[in-house]
């Protein structure tokens, strides 16, 4: 980046950067200026999928909002042949566009100043390569099942590729409207936002944000459904047509649902979900045009429930951006959080109202359990935080944004008095906001205005007869401000004398840290039960927690104290020694003492623990006692996750001994319930999903019975080439990902991840992401998604320091390639806490394990070890 010096008698004074034209680009910034805001855009693309190249013509109104001699937006790598600029009805004049390739920005100076109120037009034409990545407009391909290869094009443009397709002022903020026209061959038919009229689709009736944008020129087949005057249709490759018949389903009763619990009815005509051969995302919101991959919106009528549930989540995720995102959307992408949290969140609840069978409960505690164990890191963000460059702006695309978002709404909404208090709320953000941008204050300022008006409503009722009721929380934005502006979550410590509890909290961190990270303080909406009253929601009593620590009576009667009742709050307990021997007693006597979810949660709980150091690993063995009598999925599943974490990285270690001795204890406490599973057809999703961690575990450890009948299913379905051996065949299957003619670039995340789990793989995926490093960000850019879930996979198996050494040489060697990405920060940081945990366990797992292994077994009733 190359930049001028002017020098004074004063300070160094920095001025702009040049143009590729040589001329001073008029702009330094990498937000654009706020002086001139687009109205409507009118485009005219024509691609050429013979030569993957299209031609466009970007026609902008807009308005001045300040005087201003330059107008900046947004262009990259297009190469702009023409420009005109008008004001109002005036001429159209030739004007030199000057480009700045470093900010992605492009700017028109003038020599007079346009004036507050001026209305004008710029019209560029230009032309452009397709993409070859899977952002911007780029070229796809897919094989049909006679092995013709059809050619097609699709957009995906958030966060910040809109302006690889056309000119436009590509930030959230700068809403307008689109008129879309498409030149195409005859064989191909185009989509866009708004309905199909020949190749020119309606202008939009709604201002929107440019990621929103979408188009596609493919030749795809729709089936469709009138839905409260909305036309849904789902389309798919022709020979894919009769997969799509579920996911016209679940959309057309989510649509119905989310118009009755917004209180506002989808805003366009149509609605399109699109499955894309080639699509890297597993969906894009896109308005009235959902891109998706095809295994996120296609299902067979024989497909399983957890395919459903996959396609279903899906869907219901990205109808709810409809509302959350598009019709409301954050000002910026600090404040992603506020679309995707939303969605997530939404997605669940409403799989729980429109699709019960689905049983959405199990996966939604899950993912909040897998989001406190990256939020528990140094490395961590908060979910609202700072971005600026491009890279940032993608890093903001993580579980943070997502599923802490969600979990944080999840914890309000129980703790809101009123079943409805927390739909009201958002349906006042909805509508006071729509069709503008936002900041998560508010946010809780609507949450807030609904919370008070319902108090101030009981007191007008009571106060005359000398009552006043005291709501729990009036003031969200005072409560929940601290949850979205710090970092990671608190430990909610307990102890007890007498009749009284006191609560004290601390910032949870994996990794000790200075004075500075653990200040922190949240007000927490603690949640708990007792011995007396466990299971059902009457018995839960709520306190809030606003300074270092609390207390409150319960009476000496009471045994235990569970916190967090359904895990529904952010943040991790311990009970001290005295309150986890009660509850480990407790559980051992009757495991319905307490639901499945606060079971998942103390299992979750204690290991997050004994990773901190806090607790031993002997206490962790002392609650996973119980659990030989643990049928439901949610524990289980929490617990085979937790050992199989330790066991891989024993192996990775190769420390055999102790595998032999992990493979033992988890047979002990696992096998009955393992040799229960059948391999046949199951209806219930919760316990398919039980089946599969059951025996996904089982063959892992080469569990002969398991092993053996896998076996024999994979041989009926798939053929291992005999000329490649299995070790030279990984590495054929990573390559292959990457080249994308035989497997689908798409995938290679998910190879890397599958090809990193096992012993034999897990090198040859790391030495695999260093040679092809810049492949990879040229595939998935630097900070994406993609990128992020590849360096987790390939470095998570390490524990030692002669590995810690090499990913940090590694990374460091990247310098603007990617160093400074967050994610490697998170590799880093847990590489050392995997070492950290096998130096302080390492001796008592042995000791542990060779004890419990050496000792004869007992025989519960009924119960075979």
């Amino acid at each position: 980046m190359l930049f001028f010096l002017i020098f004074k008698t004063t300070p160094l004074e920095l001025v702009y950067p040049l143009a590729t034209n040589g001329e001073l680009f008029p702009w330094t910034q990498l937000r654009l200026p706020q002086s001139v805001h687009p109205l409507s855009y009118e485009l005219t693309l024509t691609p050429d999928l013979d030569n993957m190249t299209f031609a466009g013509i970007a026609v902008i109104n807009m308005s001045v909002l300040h005087n201003t001699n330059r107008i900046v937006l947004h262009g990259l790598n297009l190469n702009i042949s023409n420009a005109t600029f008008k004001i109002g009805d005036g001429p159209a004049s030739n004007v030199t566009v000057l480009q700045y390739k470093a900010n992605q920005q492009i700017a028109v100076k003038f020599t007079e100043y346009l004036k507050v109120g001026q209305y004008c037009v710029l019209t560029l034409t230009y032309s452009a390569n397709l993409s070859s990545t899977y952002d911007g407009f780029y070229s796809s391909s897919y094989t049909d099942k006679s092995g013709t290869k059809h050619i097609l094009a699709a957009t995906q443009f958030e966060p910040l590729s809109a302006r690889k397709a056309f000119p436009c002022f590509d930030e959230p903020a700068f809403k307008a409207t689109f008129l879309i026209k498409i030149n195409r061959k005859q064989n191909y038919t185009t989509l866009s936002n708004i309905g199909l009229f020949q190749d020119e689709f309606e202008r939009t009736s709604v201002n929107m944000s440019t990621y929103l944008v979408a188009f596609v020129v493919a030749n795809f087949s729709p089936i469709s459904k009138n839905v409260s005057g909305t036309l849904v249709s789902v389309y798919s490759v022709p020979e894919k047509k009769e997969h799509t018949e579920y996911a016209l389903e679940a959309a057309s009763k989510l649509l119905e649902f989310y118009n009755t619990f917004f209180d506002i009815d989808y805003p366009l005509k149509k609605l399109d979900l699109v499955a894309i051969p080639d699509f890297l995302a597993g969906a894009m919101e896109n308005w009235g045009l959902i891109t998706f991959r095809e295994t996120t919106l296609l299902v067979g009528k024989d497909s399983s429930p957890l395919e459903k549930q996959v396609v279903a989540s899906v869907v219901a995720h990205e109808l709810a951006h409809q509302w959350f995102g598009n019709l409301v959307t954050m000002r910026w992408w600090n404040d992603l959080w506020l679309n995707e949290g939303f969605a997530t969140y939404m997605q669940y609840l409403s799989l729980q109202e429109v699709f019960p069978e689905l049983q959405a409960e199990n996966l939604f505690l899950s993912v909040r359990f897998r989001v406190m164990d990256k939020d528990a890191l140094i490395s961590s963000h908060p979910v609202s935080t700072a971005v600026v460059t491009p890279e940032q702006v993608e890093e903001m695309f993580d579980s943070v944004s997502y599923e802490k978002g969600a979990s944080i709404l999840l914890m309000l909404n129980a703790y809101l008095p009123g079943e409805q208090q927390f739909r009201k709320g958002i349906i006042q953000y909805l509508k006071q906001f729509s069709g503008s941008n936002t900041e998560t204050n508010n946010l809780w300022d609507s949450l807030t205005q609904v919370c008070m008006c319902g108090h101030s409503y009981i007191n007008q009722i009571f106060y005359p007869m000398g009552i006043y009721v005291s709501t729990p929380h009036q003031n969200v934005s005072e409560m929940m401000s601290s949850w979205t502006s710090l970092k990671g979550f608190p430990l909610v410590s307990v102890s007890r004398k007498g009749d009284e509890v006191t609560l004290t909290q601390e910032h949870f961190l994996l990794t000790p840290a200075n004075a500075s990270h653990t200040s922190s303080l949240w007000e927490i909406p603690v949640t708990y039960v007792n011995d007396s009253c466990s299971v059902g929601p009457e018995c839960r009593q709520n306190f809030l927690l606003k300074a270092k620590s609390g207390t409150f009576k319960v009476p000496e009667s009471v045994k235990w104290l569970k916190l967090n009742y359904q895990n529904t709050g952010y943040y991790i307990v311990d009970y001290g020694d005295d309150g986890w021997t009660a509850l480990i007693n407790a559980l051992s006597t009757n495991v319905s003492i307490l639901t499945f979810e606060d079971r998942a949660s103390l299992i979750h709980n204690m290991f997050a623990l004994s990773r901190q150091g806090r607790v031993s690993f002997r206490r962790v063995l002392s609650l996973l006692n119980y659990t030989y009598k643990e049928t439901e999925t949610a524990p289980v599943t929490e617990a085979l996750l937790q050992l199989n974490n330790i066991y891989r990285l024993l192996e990775k270690r190769q420390e055999f001994d102790l595998m032999s001795c992990m493979k033992t204890y988890i047979l002990d406490h696992f096998g009955a319930l393992m040799d229960n599973q059948t391999w046949g057809e199951e209806e219930n999703l919760s316990k398919q999903e039980l089946r599969s961690a059951l025996l996904s575990m089982a063959c892992s450890l080469e569990k002969e019975n398991c092993t053996q009948s896998a076996n024999d299913m994979f041989k009926q379905y798939a053929f291992l080439p005999a000329a490649y051996p299995p070790l030279p065949y990984l590495s054929r299957i990573l390559n292959e990902g990457l080249k994308g003619d035989v497997i689908q670039t798409q995938e290679l995340p998910l190879i890397i991840n599958t090809v990193s789990r096992g012993f034999a793989g897990y090198l040859f995926a790391w030495d695999f992401v260093q040679v092809n490093w810049d492949r990879l960000i040229e595939k998935f850019l630097v900070g994406s998604f993609a990128i992020q879930s590849i360096i987790k996979s390939v470095t998570s198996p390490f524990s030692t320091q002669a590995h810690l050494d090499q990913v940090k040489a590694f990374f460091s060697s990247l310098q603007e390639r990617g160093s400074q990405m967050r994610s490697v920060q998170e590799a880093l940081e847990t590489i050392r806490l995997n070492q950290l945990w096998m130096e302080r366990n390492l001796s008592t797992l042995r000791e542990l394990l060779t004890k419990i292994q050496s000792q004869p077994q007992k025989e519960e009733p009924g119960v075979s070890h």
